[in-house]
């Protein structure tokens, strides 16, 4: 099983890096089930009553169909609305997509146990910016600024003024963040791993995946992949390009 990052972005011109090995690992997993065709479950999270998620779920229905034949089913969910557990019935990956961190969070929190138990059981996990970033152990669900002093533009801040981190999915032992270049949140991450919210982490640029596997990690796409780390004397920065 593989864990794909991905850091924002809607360039279809990369869809194939980013999303191809997503789908062929989705593909196995529906042979083994005796499905031609994968289904993949699109968790989608609105940003509010007035918004019924249709520009989201024509965007990855379009995506993911172009790249690779699959069969994506959604859900849905307005802000305070629990993700049901029926949404793991019969489908053969798991995409959460884009869009406020904290209201994904809060979504997917009550099925938290059954996600790590199926991804453990090789079920393929795709995240998208907000859903990359609650994919970590320790996720950074949005803030701008540290002990009042800013680490990174307000805009990006997820309607939360403190940078906020709670427990996340624990699918990756490290903290993620998105939108790393074009948003400038590698400073938020820097800043809570300097402020010890978090024990280092990745942050990854739009049209960017990063894949954890047991064999390992890669960067696919058209930016980097940040990493920040501690060492004890002060934080590390360095970058992963895609290969």
């Amino acid at each position: 099983m593989s864990i794909h990052l991905v850091g924002g972005g809607w360039d279809a011109s990369v869809a194939d890096d980013l999303y191809r090995p997503f789908i062929a690992e989705a593909e196995a997993r529906a042979a083994g089930a005796g499905r031609v065709v994968p289904r993949i479950r699109v968790v989608i999270v609105t940003d509010g009553p007035l918004d019924d998620g249709a520009e989201q779920l024509e965007r990855w229905t379009g995506l993911l169909r172009s790249t690779a034949s699959c069969d994506p089913v959604a859900t849905v969910l307005h802000p305070g609305e629990e993700l049901p557990s029926s949404a793991f019935t019969a489908v053969d990956a798991l995409l959460v997509g884009g869009g406020l961190t904290p209201a994904y969070l809060t979504a997917i929190a009550p099925r938290i146990d059954e996600i790590r138990l199926l991804v453990a059981d090789g079920l393929p996990y795709l995240g998208f910016s907000a859903g990359a970033a609650i994919a970590a152990d320790r996720a950074i669900v949005g803030g701008w600024r540290i002990a009042g002093v800013p680490v990174c533009p307000e805009e990006a801040g997820e309607d939360l003024d403190e940078v906020t981190v709670l427990e996340g999915l624990a699918l990756v032992d490290i903290a993620v963040d998105a939108h790393a270049a074009q948003w400038g949140t590698l400073g938020r991450l820097i800043a809570a791993t300097e402020a010890g919210l978090v024990d280092g982490g990745v942050a990854i640029d739009e049209s960017t995946v990063l894949v954890v596997s047991d064999g390992g990690f890669h960067v696919a796409g058209r930016g980097s992949v940040w990493q920040v780390s501690d060492d004890g004397t002060g934080v590390l920065v360095a970058t992963l390009g895609a290969e």
